[in-house]
């Protein structure tokens, strides 16, 4: 049974796509490469990163928030404050937790990481919304239906073709991990 999870994930990892404005990438590599050049990018005009996702993809959302400040040497901002989180719920509803802080904080050349196993989520569609009225650059983290909303609204695309929660936050964990190992690696840490 263990090996048997182990060899479905593998497959999973294996079989995901990265999607750009031109079509799938078609090999992984190449997509990791168009991942962290977009990311290299956004460090160099010091230009901000926004990450966000719902219950695990949440967490994911946190995690690389720091991740890609501390070890990215990045300028990331948490979308995960309680107190606006809750204000902006009860305010506006919950499907504007996200767009109506960016409607203040994104500008031109931000950066707006959206994870979503769904890619269907309300909320997520809604600040990817504002984040192209803004004219950021937008990266989408995705699986189940390969025809999910989320998906076509991004500039870059991770799909991971698996309708397994798990799976799928794992992939995207795995990958954006990847991305921020990678950059660390070739810059360094800076403190």
């Amino acid at each position: 049974m263990e090996n048997q999870y182990i060899n479905e994930w593998i497959i999973y990892l294996t079989n995901t796509e990265i999607w750009n404005s031109q079509g799938r990438i078609e090999d992984y590599s190449s997509g990791i490469k168009a991942l962290v050049d977009r990311f290299t990018a956004c460090k160099k005009r010091g230009s901000q990163v926004f990450f966000m996702g719902n219950g695990g993809s949440s967490a994911i959302a946190s995690h690389m928030t720091a991740d890609f400040m501390k070890n990215g040497g990045m300028k990331t901002y948490s979308l995960y404050d309680n107190s606006v989180t809750t204000c902006m719920g009860n305010d506006y509803g919950y499907e504007y937790i996200f767009s109506k802080p960016m409607e203040f904080l994104v500008r031109p050349g931000d950066l707006v990481v959206a994870i979503s196993s769904s890619g269907n989520s309300k909320n997520i569609l809604y600040a990817l919304e504002i984040a192209r009225k803004k004219e950021a650059e937008i990266i989408t983290f995705t699986g189940f239906r390969k025809d999910n909303q989320a998906k076509q609204m991004g500039d870059l695309n991770v799909y991971v073709p698996c309708e397994q929660y798990g799976k799928v936050e794992s992939i995207h964990n795995l990958i954006l991990q990847q991305i921020v190992d990678t950059i660390m690696e070739r810059d360094g840490v800076t403190l």
